[in-house]
């Protein structure tokens, strides 16, 4: 997918988002995936998440739900509790109600599919 810190400082700039400090990472998930423009994509992700626009660019807001939906929060140690990899991108693809390769790939290999 390329360099990961470019889609973060992408996101950082042009679209106030904060990356997994936010919902940034949702937003670039779901334009990439299902190919919608950038406003499109954080109108879709706040309405998956009960939230507002303003709410889903809070970092306070966004922190409370990420740690309360497991969605994980990645500006913390790598190694603290509330990073959970593989977890939050399961809790991601069913809130988003999306299709994640490593997500689909895991349960196939653990035999959950």
């Amino acid at each position: 997918m390329g360099d990961p810190l470019g889609a973060e400082a992408t996101h950082g700039i042009a679209a106030s988002m904060g990356g997994v400090r936010t919902a940034g990472d949702m937003v670039l998930r779901m334009q990439l995936s299902h190919k919608m423009r950038i406003n499109e994509a954080k109108q879709y992700v706040a309405d998956k998440l009960g939230l507002t626009l303003e709410e889903l660019c809070d970092v306070v807001t966004m922190a409370e739900v990420r740690e309360d939906r497991g969605f994980g929060l990645g500006n913390f140690e790598p190694y603290a509790e509330s990073t959970i990899g593989m977890e939050a991108k399961f809790r991601i693809a069913e809130a988003l109600d999306i299709k994640i390769n490593s997500v689909e790939r895991f349960k196939e290999r653990a035999g959950l599919k």
